[in-house]
């Protein structure tokens, strides 16, 4: 069965859990490159192989966070006076 998401179908979330997601995407983003930049070192093909799957892996995971920040909107705190 194929759900169809659209804004409204988004979650809410705290904004201290954004702010951890994003800086998971920066770690994530951060190191995808690095990890990029070492392919030009390496010699076996088997291990270039292989660290071009970490980049991708890290990649994807990085747009997955991303697209489900978008749907994610915050949370509004609780009053600290009931009404």
């Amino acid at each position: 069965m194929i759900v169809n998401c659209t804004v409204h179908d988004g979650y809410e979330i705290s904004p201290r859990f954004r702010k951890s997601i994003e800086e998971r995407i920066s770690r994530l983003e951060r190191d995808a490159a690095s990890d990029q930049a070492q392919i030009d070192r390496l010699e076996d093909p088997d291990h270039i192989h292989r660290q071009m799957r970490l980049v991708i892996a890290q990649q994807a995971e990085a747009l997955r966070m991303r697209l489900f920040l978008d749907r994610a909107r915050a949370r509004l705190p609780r009053p600290l006076i009931e009404l």
